[in-house]
């Protein structure tokens, strides 16, 4: 049985205004015009957020497989059909723990992976990490996680200058994993060091990270300048100046720019208390940040968001999609399967009306609740 989606198709080359996309079984069948469409619905690929922590007031980081199908179920409402399920800084336990409990729900499908964001990051660049937690990356450890996820580990964010770090991200590469660069205080030199050992994404850019100085460009302008890495954006209008926004995507290309939600379990939910890593966090006018120190803790953005507030800071849409969906897809080594409107590909879109809402939303070719 063919389904068809009429509406104004986003593809990764541009817009079909009169345009249908095919699909048969969970797969796309084709893309194409379809002179009889009378407007209708823009049409974009299903949302991939490689960087959040949790959203409903869910949460990734406890290794809770009820919350982080919850949570899972939340993004998937405001059309995130593919998300990597991240943890911050932790004992080993629980990262071994947590990596036991999802990796069923990554073989279900309904997480695409984990992403540890910790604990080998910089105490100095610390940020809503606990810095109870940190730690110099360990092989050991790594090597371990690998083994108990059996594929289900996908990313990890680490510190290049820390003692082991430029072992750590050959190791991961070597197996499959993406070694991400983040919550650093590295020099220009150090970052390039990473990148050559196999670093290939800079973890929500700018933040949590040594600052650009004209004599030391540091970890920004290195990753920035790497052509195999893709440099997460968190397009809510706190994390970032929407002028930086525009300079990153502008510098980088949609083809290496990535928005991500970093969203903790706040999404979606009211202002007040909440809990992260083990530290209490507040909620005020939708900012989260921490009750000690005030440093900001995640956010409460969905990437439906976060593709409005970067279409309304000037991005194009189709390059605003590519960034929620392709890019991101390709960083995490999904983008032959999710990601795009294109033959063969899972189908997975997004029904958005002409303010960019979220109308409807599919996965795998069925409709969601």
């Amino acid at each position: 049985m063919t389904l068809r989606v009429n509406g104004k198709v986003v593809t990764p080359t541009g817009v079909i205004r009169q345009g249908c996309v095919e699909i048969a079984g969970d797969r796309i069948r084709a893309v194409a015009e379809y002179p009889s469409v009378r407007d209708g619905h823009w049409i974009v690929p299903g949302f991939v957020d490689m960087h959040t922590h949790g959203g409903g007031g869910h949460t990734f980081t406890t290794g809770d497989a009820d919350s982080a199908r919850e949570a899972a179920a939340f993004h998937l409402r405001h059309g995130t059909t593919t998300l990597l399920a991240s943890l911050v800084s932790s004992p080993f336990a629980l990262m071994r723990d947590a990596t036991a409990a999802y990796r069923p729900l990554v073989d279900a499908g309904v997480l695409a992976g984990i992403h540890f964001e910790g604990p080998y990051l910089s105490a100095d660049r610390c940020g809503a990490q606990n810095p109870e937690f940190l730690r110099d990356p360990s092989t050991e450890e790594l090597a371990e996680l690998i083994g108990v996820g059996a594929g289900a580990v996908r990313m990890v964010t680490l510190a290049p200058e820390r003692d082991g770090a430029l072992d750590a991200i050959k190791l991961l590469t070597a197996h499959g994993v993406v070694a991400a660069v983040g919550h650093t205080d590295a020099t220009w030199e150090q970052t390039r060091a990473a990148v050559a050992a196999g670093a290939s994404v800079g973890t929500h850019l700018f933040n949590g990270m040594r600052p650009v100085h004209h004599r030391e460009p540091g970890p920004v302008v290195a990753l920035l300048d790497a052509p195999n890495v893709v440099c997460e954006l968190v397009a809510d209008g706190v994390h970032l100046h929407d002028g930086m926004l525009g300079f990153a995507t502008s510098v980088a290309g949609p083809e290496r720019a990535a928005l991500i939600t970093d969203a903790m379990a706040a999404a979606g939910m009211p202002d007040g208390e909440y809990e992260l890593g083990g530290q209490q966090v507040t909620v005020a006018d939708g900012v989260a940040r921490l009750a000690r120190g005030g440093a900001i803790a995640g956010s409460t953005l969905t990437m439906d968001a976060a593709l409005r507030h970067a279409v309304a800071a000037g991005v194009a849409l189709p390059d605003a999609c590519r960034m929620v969906a392709t890019t991101p897809a390709r960083a995490i080594g999904l983008g032959d399967r999710v990601g795009a409107l294109q033959p063969g590909l899972r189908a997975d879109l997004v029904l958005l009306d002409d303010d960019l809402n979220v109308v409807r939303v599919m996965r795998a070719g069925s409709w969601v609740d």
